[in-house]
């Protein structure tokens, strides 16, 4: 597992070398889990109003982008769909990288609280059913600079 864990650091290294200027909003992230390596374009939401925007009021989410929303310190966190057309994959994520819960295919538009269920310092968005998909789980690793290295 540490070859993997060293083979996402370096494509993460890479990608966010390669990235155009025009492109300094979105950031590479990658999750490693038992089926491989995941890499993502996402975008940062890690002001107050960044977060409280989120992906509200789009109407897609292409495979392979997502919201990353940075809260800079382990919190207990809570979530919703409100304004949010887009039926998403919420998975929440340690300080330490590791992955903490996934809340899979949440309800549109919903005002229904979605908990972390524990202590976690920020959330990844991304379309529903990716986590399914690509076999992430609790416990999988999120490799990006926010994430504490071990």
């Amino acid at each position: 597992m540490h070859s993997i864990r060293a083979i996402a650091f370096l494509v993460f290294g890479l990608l966010a070398a390669l990235l155009p200027a025009s492109a300094a909003d979105r950031q590479p992230l990658s999750v490693i889990s038992k089926g491989g390596v995941h890499n993502f374009s996402v975008e940062m939401a890690i002001t107050e109003t960044q977060r409280a925007q989120g992906l509200m009021h789009r109407k897609e989410l292409p495979e392979g982008q997502g919201m990353l929303f940075d809260f800079q310190q382990e919190q207990e966190l809570g979530f919703w769909m409100k304004n949010t057309y887009v039926s998403l994959d919420i998975i929440f994520i340690r300080a330490d990288g590791r992955i903490l819960r996934i809340a899979e295919n949440t309800t549109p538009m919903s005002e229904a609280l979605i908990p972390s269920q524990g202590r976690a310092r920020a959330v990844l968005e991304v379309v529903a059913g990716t986590a399914k998909k690509l076999g992430m789980a609790p416990g999988d690793e999120v490799a990006h600079p926010i994430f504490l290295r071990r």
